[in-house]
């Protein structure tokens, strides 16, 4: 029986699709890099996703992860200009950005009758709870895990241990990772974290690509609304 469960925020919870292009788009005419368009927006993606791939992987920290990642985007776009500068126009509009998924608010309305909610995520912990408290979720965990408080990323062993540790201090009867189902959009992160550690799974496929890999998955939904028919 799941007692607990994992939300990750981004693009599970919060929409940081959205997020980027709209950043993107006001970034680009503030320093006069030219127009944004759907192949701006494709490169970004490509290239964020691979180093965030590294983070999961070991192979970067995240301060290495902020030095890298625009400058490996500029280049790909051949574009000249200070990586350094954007990433941190870029983080402090995403400081104070919370577009909620579609769905996101009704379903943690749901699921706090009935279970232990809390969020984990892979970022900065200051930056990842302002966006949940000025999107009015933030009420709803009783406990938000943050990489960058934790010291570990999902996938890890030390990220899960770390926040079923937390959750467990105090209590008589212990929640077993078996009885947590880890809820997000991410394959190399959420779900394969969640395997590896022996929680319960459940995919956002929001983008409708269908299950990729081998990983034996629990549920698969392309809509939050889906959740509400499994618990």
């Amino acid at each position: 029986m799941i007692k607990a469960i994992f939300l990750d925020i981004d693009n599970t919870l919060l929409d940081f699709d959205a997020y980027v292009r709209h950043a993107l788009k006001t970034g680009f005419e503030k320093y006069g890099l030219g127009e944004f368009n759907d192949r701006v927006y494709d490169i970004f993606h490509t290239v964020n996703t691979q180093i965030w791939h590294e983070l999961e992987q070991g192979l970067l920290t995240y301060e290495e992860l902020l030095k890298c990642r625009w400058n490996r985007i500029f280049s790909a776009l051949q574009i000249d200009f200070d990586g350094m500068e954007f990433e941190h126009y870029f983080k402090s509009y995403l400081f104070d950005s919370a577009i909620p998924v579609e769905g996101a608010m009704d379903l943690l309305q749901y699921l706090q009758k009935g279970y232990l909610l809390c969020a984990a995520s892979n970022g900065p912990h200051a930056q990842q709870v302002n966006r949940l408290k000025i999107s009015g979720m933030l009420p709803f965990f009783a406990h938000v895990f943050i990489s960058g408080q934790i010291g570990h990323s999902k996938p890890s062993k030390e990220f899960f241990d770390h926040c079923i540790r937390q959750i467990n201090l105090d209590r008589e009867e212990k929640i077993l990772p078996e009885e947590i189902l880890m809820i997000g959009d991410s394959m190399t992160s959420d779900m394969a974290g969640a395997v590896n550690n022996g929680l319960k799974t459940c995919y956002f496929d929001k983008n409708h690509q269908g299950k990729a890999g081998a990983l034996p998955l629990d549920y698969v939904v392309s809509s939050l609304a889906e959740i509400k028919n499994i618990l």
